[in-house]
């Protein structure tokens, strides 16, 4: 049986990282940002200090954060969530790779599609062909 407690802090603390990522690259200074994610999901920064150490989330306080993340209800609970939040890192990529495959011609296509089945057999990704 899943464990909610573990499920929720790891969920959590993704969605604190998005909300990190974002903020940097928006420009903000890197001093202060817990305090501001604590705001955004309405605590107190000592809360969420508790939190990212050892506090479990209720019921309660995870659909509140759920809310103030725009994520849908029930996403805390969920298992093995986190890896699926894009960051900001790779949401840049995700661009910069659409940009040179639009911009490419099909022996560009075909290279970089080459170029990316070969870093996913090298990283021994299961389905690469």
């Amino acid at each position: 049986m899943p464990n909610p407690t573990v499920a929720r802090r790891r969920n959590v603390l993704a969605l604190h990282r998005r909300f990190l990522e974002g903020a940097i690259a928006a420009g903000l200074p890197a001093k202060g940002l817990d305090q501001a994610f604590a705001r955004k999901i309405e605590i107190s920064p000592s809360m969420w200090s508790q939190i990212k150490s050892a506090r479990p989330i209720g019921d309660k306080l995870a659909r509140q954060i759920e809310r103030h993340c725009e994520v849908e209800p029930g996403w805390l609970d969920r298992e093995d969530l986190a890896s699926e939040l894009p960051d900001a890192a790779e949401e840049r990529f995700v661009a910069a790779a659409r940009e040179a495959w639009r911009q490419s011609n099909a022996k560009g296509k075909k290279e970089l599609s080459g170029w990316l089945r070969q870093r996913l057999r090298e990283a021994g990704e299961p389905g690469a062909p």
